[in-house]
């Protein structure tokens, strides 16, 4: 466990923790904790890690009755052929707060400020990585959450989905 704490900054040691993630260790909620969202931006940008992962999301992705996928690429380099694409934001401003709240409820100790900076440095780093960056596929829904509560957010994705598929079963 040390010498994979220090994998994000560790080229060799990120591709090859890459290489040996098992999927069905994905839905551990500990991969939801502080510090998982910064340290997979930071080995984001090494090629080695990104073609490690990419099978694997399109394994998953291509899965029967299909998937959702979560990611700052997924629309664009990962499945550039989905069926539906929702590229989800809100301000930097509105994500700190939500994501400081999160964090406090898990009793993690953190300021709005220090999360709103973390978030800043992630979306540059992710917009600027030479490799994927982080943008919306120009086929996607732009769905901007920062005046939307988590009901209204969810009920407008799906209401596109639905529309998207509506509209092929009918082509």
């Amino acid at each position: 466990v040390g010498s994979t704490r220090l994998a994000p900054y560790n080229d060799l040691a990120a591709a090859e923790a890459a290489r040996a993630i098992d999927p069905a260790s994905l839905g551990d909620p500990n991969l939801r904790g502080y510090g998982i969202g910064e340290a997979a931006s930071i080995v984001g940008r090494i090629p080695e890690v990104r073609a490690a992962l990419l099978a694997l999301q399109q394994d998953f992705a291509a899965q029967p009755g299909g998937a959702v996928l979560d990611g700052r690429d997924i629309g664009t380099v990962v499945c550039p052929h989905a069926d539906v694409k929702i590229f989800v934001t809100a301000s930097a401003e509105v994500r700190a707060e939500r994501r400081f709240l999160e964090r406090k409820a898990r009793g993690e100790p953190t300021s709005c400020a220090v999360v709103l900076e973390e978030i800043r440095r992630r979306d540059e780093r992710d917009a600027g990585r030479s490799e994927a960056p982080m943008r919306p596929a120009a086929d996607a829904f732009l769905l901007d959450t920062t005046n939307l509560d988590i009901e209204a957010a969810f009920n407008t994705a799906v209401g596109v989905i639905s529309r998207k598929v509506g509209q092929r079963g009918h082509s």
